[in-house]
Protein backbone atom coordinates (compact mmCIF):
# COMPACT_ATOMS: atom_id res chain seq x y z
CA UNK A 1 0.00 0.00 0.00
CA UNK A 2 1.41 3.41 -0.92
CA UNK A 3 1.23 5.05 2.60
CA UNK A 4 0.26 8.59 1.75
CA UNK A 5 -2.80 7.54 -0.65
CA UNK A 6 -5.04 7.08 1.93
CA UNK A 7 -4.13 11.59 2.33
CA UNK A 8 -5.00 12.46 -0.96
CA UNK A 9 -8.21 10.47 -1.02
CA UNK A 10 -9.29 11.01 2.67
CA UNK A 11 -12.59 12.83 2.84
CA UNK A 12 -12.18 15.90 4.39
CA UNK A 13 -9.70 18.79 3.42
CA UNK A 14 -6.37 18.56 5.07
CA UNK A 15 -4.15 21.40 4.50
CA UNK A 16 -0.41 21.79 5.28
CA UNK A 17 2.18 24.78 6.35
CA UNK A 18 5.31 25.25 7.49
CA UNK A 19 5.88 27.56 10.18
CA UNK A 20 6.04 30.94 8.21
CA UNK A 21 2.35 29.84 6.67
CA UNK A 22 4.03 28.79 3.31
CA UNK A 23 1.70 25.64 2.04
CA UNK A 24 3.57 22.66 2.30
CA UNK A 25 0.86 20.13 0.69
CA UNK A 26 -3.00 19.64 0.39
CA UNK A 27 -4.79 16.79 -0.19
CA UNK A 28 -7.33 15.91 -3.14
CA UNK A 29 -10.33 17.83 -1.05
CA UNK A 30 -8.87 20.85 0.05
CA UNK A 31 -7.41 21.10 -3.17
CA UNK A 32 -11.22 21.07 -4.46
CA UNK A 33 -12.26 22.91 -1.53
CA UNK A 34 -9.60 25.77 -3.08
CA UNK A 35 -10.44 25.20 -6.12
CA UNK A 36 -11.80 28.85 -6.79
CA UNK A 37 -8.77 30.34 -4.82
CA UNK A 38 -5.97 28.29 -7.55
CA UNK A 39 -6.52 24.73 -5.62
CA UNK A 40 -2.91 22.90 -6.08
CA UNK A 41 -1.34 26.26 -7.44
CA UNK A 42 -1.51 27.33 -3.79
CA UNK A 43 1.43 25.36 -2.59
CA UNK A 44 4.14 27.06 -2.41
CA UNK A 45 2.35 30.39 -1.71
CA UNK A 46 1.54 31.93 2.10
CA UNK A 47 -1.66 31.31 3.57
CA UNK A 48 -1.55 34.82 5.46
CA UNK A 49 -1.97 36.29 1.90
CA UNK A 50 -5.19 34.32 1.35
CA UNK A 51 -6.46 35.31 4.90
CA UNK A 52 -8.40 38.58 5.07
CA UNK A 53 -8.65 40.46 8.22
CA UNK A 54 -9.62 39.73 11.22
CA UNK A 55 -8.56 35.70 10.02
CA UNK A 56 -5.35 36.75 9.33
CA UNK A 57 -4.03 38.31 12.48
CA UNK A 58 -5.50 34.97 14.29
CA UNK A 59 -3.54 32.96 11.62
CA UNK A 60 -0.37 34.60 12.12
CA UNK A 61 -1.27 34.98 15.90
CA UNK A 62 -1.39 31.13 15.79
CA UNK A 63 1.86 30.54 13.39
CA UNK A 64 3.85 32.67 15.99
CA UNK A 65 2.65 30.79 19.05
CA UNK A 66 2.07 27.51 17.93
CA UNK A 67 -1.02 27.60 19.44
CA UNK A 68 -4.51 25.31 18.10
CA UNK A 69 -7.41 26.49 16.87
CA UNK A 70 -10.53 24.42 16.36
CA UNK A 71 -13.81 25.67 15.83
CA UNK A 72 -17.09 24.77 13.61
CA UNK A 73 -18.64 26.68 10.76
CA UNK A 74 -21.52 26.42 8.34
CA UNK A 75 -20.89 27.28 4.47
CA UNK A 76 -23.09 26.41 1.61
CA UNK A 77 -25.63 23.93 3.96
CA UNK A 78 -22.29 21.92 5.21
CA UNK A 79 -21.67 22.08 8.70
CA UNK A 80 -17.81 21.36 9.50
CA UNK A 81 -15.21 20.69 12.19
CA UNK A 82 -12.55 22.66 11.61
CA UNK A 83 -9.30 21.50 13.50
CA UNK A 84 -5.97 23.52 13.04
CA UNK A 85 -3.33 22.19 14.99
CA UNK A 86 0.56 22.77 15.22
CA UNK A 87 2.73 19.73 13.95
CA UNK A 88 5.92 18.87 14.73
CA UNK A 89 9.29 17.51 13.31
CA UNK A 90 11.88 15.77 15.28
CA UNK A 91 10.41 17.35 18.36
CA UNK A 92 10.50 20.73 16.64
CA UNK A 93 7.36 23.29 15.82
CA UNK A 94 7.27 22.95 12.29
CA UNK A 95 3.84 24.70 11.19
CA UNK A 96 0.13 23.72 11.12
CA UNK A 97 -2.41 21.38 9.39
CA UNK A 98 -5.66 22.26 9.34
CA UNK A 99 -8.65 19.23 8.92
CA UNK A 100 -11.59 20.39 7.81
CA UNK A 101 -14.19 17.87 9.02
CA UNK A 102 -17.99 17.75 6.92
CA UNK A 103 -20.41 16.58 10.34
CA UNK A 104 -23.94 16.07 10.19
CA UNK A 105 -26.42 18.72 11.31
CA UNK A 106 -27.35 16.27 14.66
CA UNK A 107 -24.50 13.31 15.93
CA UNK A 108 -25.05 11.79 18.70
CA UNK A 109 -22.41 12.81 21.97
CA UNK A 110 -20.95 9.97 24.48
CA UNK A 111 -19.40 10.61 27.58
CA UNK A 112 -16.69 7.73 28.26
CA UNK A 113 -16.03 9.01 31.87
CA UNK A 114 -19.98 7.45 32.60
CA UNK A 115 -20.25 4.07 32.88
CA UNK A 116 -22.49 2.21 30.57
CA UNK A 117 -25.82 0.87 32.16
CA UNK A 118 -28.22 -2.18 30.68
Amino acid sequence: MNSDRWVREFPAAITVCDAEGVLLAMNDKACATFEADGGEALIGTNLLDCHPEPSRTKVKQMLETGSPNVYTIEKGGIKKLIYQSPWFQDGAYAGFIELSLPIPEAMPHFNRDIPLTS
